[in-house]
């Protein structure tokens, strides 16, 4: 197992980085808020598999975190994170501080286009802008590049994607199929957060899914009666405070009027067990 370099500082990386890139080298890039699992691990496999070098950044950004959100309590083990990185062959490992990052202070957040307005982006009001903020100076850290993202958080990929488009940025943005535990569970750093009740309740989000898509395939058109299917299976768990089901056209994140043949779709869901945020969602065609 190889050993990443660790850099702390922007001068740091970005000088090694120039170097790669120099010779011709590709940059594959894994932003991360730390505490790995195997789905951060199979972003990493996938920028290795891609690229020639791929660099993995490691920052717990404060910008994300609202008012009731304890950024304290995030989960951090970056020795963990570190032999995860060297097992998945990462080259790179950018491990900032808050100042590195935010040099002058958080500053004015980048805007958020309409794609991160609905479902995550009213929920959690003050979430996208932290995201695109601290991903458009990761991203100008890092300069050239193509960044790996997980599908989990499908809408925040969206949000991510416009964002590096509408700012010019070099980087092109790789989605990632979910890793999903056996029972269908998708995998989060949060779910060390779960009860064991709770973790038992956790797979009815990605059954409501499955029953969704299953709905879709089997002709219906109607996007409310989809929703409908989903939360009659997200009733089955009796802790469950549902915050949203919906289908939504997958780029505008626009709920449709209909459902015609052959239409890309992407149901989402999230809720609460406990204390404990969860989201999901799968992607469907419409036969």
């Amino acid at each position: 197992m190889s050993h990443p370099e660790v850099f702390e500082t922007v001068a740091g990386v970005q000088a090694r980085l120039d170097a790669v890139r120099a010779t011709g080298a590709s940059v594959g890039f894994v932003p991360t808020m730390g505490y790995l699992h195997e789905g951060h691990a199979s972003l990493i496999d996938a920028a290795v598999a891609a690229d020639d070098l791929t660099v993995v950044s490691i920052f717990v950004n404060p910008l994300q975190f609202a008012p009731d959100e304890d950024l304290t309590e995030y989960p951090r083990d970056f020795e963990a994170d570190l032999a995860c990185c060297g097992e998945h062959g990462a080259d790179l490992v950018f491990h900032p501080s808050v100042s590195e990052v935010y040099p002058e202070g958080a500053g004015e957040p980048v805007v958020v286009g309409a794609v991160g307005g609905p479902l995550e982006g009213a929920s959690r009001p003050s979430h996208f802008a932290g995201v695109a903020t601290v991903v458009s100076r990761l991203f100008r850290i890092i300069g050239c590049c193509r960044a790996y993202l997980g599908e989990k958080d499908f809408q925040q990929m969206a949000v991510v994607r416009r964002m590096a488009a509408d700012l010019g940025l070099p980087v092109e943005v790789v989605g990632c199929p979910i890793v999903r535990e056996a029972d269908g569970l998708a995998l989060s750093s949060r779910n060390v957060y779960l009860e064991p009740g709770e973790r038992r309740q956790a797979p009815v989000l990605h059954r409501a899914l499955l029953a969704g898509a299953e709905a879709l395939a089997t002709g219906v058109v109607d996007p409310g009666v989809v929703v409908a299917v989903m939360e009659a299976v997200l009733n089955e768990a009796p802790d469950l405070v549902l915050d949203y089901a919906a289908v939504v056209d997958p780029d505008t994140f626009v709920v449709p009027e209909g459902i015609a043949g052959g239409t890309r779709i992407r149901l989402l869901v999230a809720g609460r067990l406990g204390h404990t945020r969860l989201i999901d969602n799968v992607g469907a065609t419409a036969p």
